[in-house]
């Protein structure tokens, strides 16, 4: 796997990553604007998920991260959200790697590249190690309540199998 992926939930089997992509991807597909917010254990440690809604905001407020060990899959139920994406290799850590949390941070700068993600309901982004991304942010004019889901798929389970 070379690099991120954004597409809509149709196609998700378009993509050939092994069983651990088929359970991610069935979970996705049962919720609705009613799903709980809580941790969804889908297979212990090794793929979980987290639905949860918040307002988006500004760039000046948003976090730019990137993990070793998982792969993010970021959907939105509702609302609109964008998200920023850059090359970690050139960015400025400013927090480092916290083994525990899966996660380090870093200095946001305006003179990097970065790919802007446009997510809307059954859209998803998929986030690969090299990939620091800054989500929650306001994709219009104001702020938006969003309802999203992130599942957490550990990279070594996921393989590039062509069909």
């Amino acid at each position: 796997m070379r690099a991120m992926i954004i597409d809509d939930l149709c196609n998700y089997k378009n993509y050939h990553f092994g069983p651990a992509w088929e359970v991610a991807f069935n979970f996705l597909s049962s919720l609705t604007i009613d799903s709980t917010e809580q941790k969804y254990q889908l297979q212990g440690d090794d793929i979980f998920a987290q639905v949860m809604s918040y307002s988006t905001h500004s760039i000046g407020e948003a976090v730019l991260e990137a993990h070793r060990s998982y792969v993010d899959i970021q959907m939105l139920i509702t609302g609109r959200e964008l998200i920023e994406v850059m090359a970690k290799d050139k960015l400025t850590v400013t927090t480092p790697y916290h083994k525990e949390n899966d996660v380090e941070f870093y200095e946001y700068s305006a003179e990097i590249d970065a790919v802007k993600l446009q997510l809307s309901p059954d859209r998803f982004a998929m986030f690969l190690p090299q990939d620091a991304h800054m989500p929650c942010l306001i994709s219009a004019d104001s702020p938006e309540l969003v309802k999203k889901v992130v599942v957490k798929i550990r990279r070594d389970l996921l393989t590039n199998t062509a069909r």
